[in-house]
């Protein structure tokens, strides 16, 4: 089911103003939805000494959509997100916006959710490509998550 307006504000205001460093570097959360998320990082003011996207920049593009994926698609009261490790490749230079853009299957979904719930955990991962305003990809990710059970109380 796709999420309320009033949800997907709420969850784009939380995603863009939680952490102090990705106000910074101006990330915006363009397109959110149930196992999905489009999110831009401007040029300005991400620049390295060079003139180009600094690459820890990028890194964090493309690590954010993590989170905005569990909070649109798993029951935050019973699970939490870590990052176990993110694999990085600079294609290119980065010379402007870069987007990125996420999918996570409702079927994949549901199969971390139940291996969580059975297990205490589940690992899994995705591919992303981060891409200039010309569509061209300058980096590529793989993303490895674990989502964990809250301890029971």
């Amino acid at each position: 089911m796709p999420l309320s307006d009033n949800a997907r504000a709420a969850m784009k205001k939380s995603i863009e103003g939680t952490i102090p460093f990705v106000e910074r570097s101006k990330i915006e959360v363009v397109e959110l939805d149930v196992g999905y998320v489009k999110m831009r990082m401007p040029f300005e003011p991400n620049v390295n000494h060079v003139g180009m996207m600094y690459a820890g920049a990028l890194f964090t593009l493309a690590e954010m959509p993590g989170g905005a994926i569990f909070v649109t698609t798993f029951d935050a009261k019973k699970f939490f997100p870590i990052v176990k490790s993110l694999d990085i490749k600079y294609v290119k230079p980065a010379m402007t916006d870069i987007t990125v853009e996420v999918r996570l299957s409702e079927e994949e979904a549901s199969e971390v959710a139940a291996r969580a719930e059975a297990d205490g955990k589940a690992d899994y991962e995705w591919q992303c490509e981060l891409k200039d305003a010309n569509g061209d990809v300058v980096a590529v990710t793989t993303n490895h998550y674990q989502m964990r059970s809250h301890p029971k109380r």
